[in-house]
């Protein structure tokens, strides 16, 4: 995965943290969590808060 696939991390993130409601987690953890997901193989420092917020609000679309 790269930092592009925003659908497939949110399903990933949901899949990994079910117990987890997305609008909560700070942008410091959703960057941690999302570069300790399997078979995500991108530049770690390219997550910017732009990024972070279309992963946020694709997991917080597949949590509902």
């Amino acid at each position: 995965m790269k930092w592009s696939d925003i659908t497939a991390i949110a399903e990933a993130l949901f899949d990994k943290h079910p117990e987890v409601d997305p609008a909560t987690v700070r942008f410091v953890d959703l960057h941690n969590w999302v570069i300790e997901l399997d078979g995500f193989d991108d530049d770690r420092t390219r997550g910017g808060e732009k990024v972070l917020e279309a992963i946020q609000t694709a997991w917080i679309d597949e949590a509902r």
